[in-house]
């Protein structure tokens, strides 16, 4: 059984009001809370023998939406912090940033952008170190950094892929604070990146 992490040193996060923080833990642990009682639904109903029903087939669909809102908010609120520090252009995965687009202001504004789009849903920067296929060459690492417009939990994900970034943007993640003014929120996001966190997903 998942417990629901504890973010509450994050209380007092500039750009993020205490009350839309306390919500967004609310809806976090609903994630885990659903998760669970979906895992002990489904394990019963394999007990029972019941695979071939309409219950089972549409309670696995659900499994990985659950799952997925879990861990997504657990990577999104792990890359966030009070003791923000500027982003280190000489780490390796400035580097490696800098390697796919070019710059760090390029990655940035693409990234910006993709969270901007209308839409709900998650922006995530996925590392792919899985070895690409043999018309790429036998063996070779593809190595390739992402930015990611997830649409709901469950798809569009990058499979094999490490999520290194993951910004929230549904609207729960900003309505409460700021309106409709969701590129406000996403400049919020930004001052608030813990880089030390996705420089250590990263390695």
């Amino acid at each position: 059984m998942y417990q629901p992490k504890d973010f509450n040193h994050l209380l007092g996060l500039n750009g993020f009001s205490d009350n839309l923080l306390n919500n967004h833990f609310k809806l976090y642990q609903g994630y885990v809370a659903n998760f669970n009682k979906l895992n002990d639904i489904l394990v019963e109903m394999e007990k029972n023998d019941k695979f071939g029903t309409p219950e089972f087939a549409e309670l696995n669909r659900r499994f990985g939406w659950e799952f997925n809102g879990m861990r997504l908010h657990e990577l999104y609120f792990g890359n966030l912090t009070k003791d923000t520090k500027e982003f280190d252009g000489e780490s390796t995965l400035a580097k490696k940033i800098i390697e796919e687009w070019g710059s760090y202001e390029m990655w940035e504004k693409d990234f910006k952008s993709m969270g901007a789009m209308r839409g709900i849903g998650w922006v995530i920067l996925y590392y792919d170190p899985i070895a690409e296929q043999a018309r790429y060459g036998a063996g070779k690492e593809a190595d390739r950094l992402f930015n990611v417009w997830i649409n709901e939990h469950d798809a569009g994900h990058f499979a094999g892929a490490i999520p290194l970034l993951v910004m929230d943007v549904f609207e729960h993640a900003f309505l409460t604070d700021y309106g409709l003014k969701k590129t406000d929120y996403i400049e919020a996001f930004m001052k608030a990146i813990d880089w030390r966190m996705v420089e250590n997903r990263f390695k």
